[in-house]
């Protein structure tokens, strides 16, 4: 068989340890998302990072077991923590062997990303909130937000503007029939 070619995906099986996805596209699958974030908040920039985390803290994500709702993040000594996160405890897990249910955890970021957001943040009144929790390539994985905090008049004029936008888009369909 001199002239074989030999295709890497016709030798794999159906008892691989990876799947092969057709598109080159990983999964990703949301745990928790902040709702509210975009309410209260103008985004500027979104940064993806990892989480360190404890075993029990992992099976608890699995489960859906996560609050977003007040936590936010800061830099302490050249590290990205996240604040105010509370992941359940595991029900499978013992006392011994849980977890801190409201601990501060580190977030995974590269160096730069750190100086970058800590000097914008020391700048001008802008807060670092988390967006969405989810699972890529079995990795945890949380959606972290550079966003300046809205007023009241703010959230009111942003809501006008929807239904503003909602209220044109549903005249020119209704026109175009």
């Amino acid at each position: 068989m001199p002239n074989a070619i030999f295709d890497i995906r016709q030798m794999e099986g159906p008892d691989t340890l990876h799947s092969m996805n057709t598109t080159g596209a990983s999964e990703n699958r949301i745990v928790a998302s902040n709702r509210r974030a975009r309410a209260n908040y103008d985004i500027l920039d979104t940064y993806e990072c990892g989480l360190v985390l404890h075993g029990s803290e992992v099976k608890s994500l699995r489960d859906g077991a996560v609050q977003l709702a007040d936590a936010f993040a800061r830099v302490r000594s050249r590290e990205m923590w996240i604040l105010g996160m509370h992941i359940s405890p595991w029900g499978h897990a013992s006392a011994q062997n849980g977890h801190v249910v409201d601990r501060p955890r580190k977030l995974l970021l590269h160096r730069v990303e750190i100086d970058r957001l800590r000097s914008r943040t020391e700048q001008e009144p802008l807060q670092l909130i988390p967006l969405s929790l989810y699972f890529r390539d079995g990795k945890a994985k949380m959606e972290l937000a550079l966003a300046k905090g809205r007023r009241q008049y703010d959230k009111r004029h942003v809501i006008r503007k929807r239904e503003s936008d909602l209220e044109a888009r549903r005249a020119m369909s209704y026109r175009n029939r």
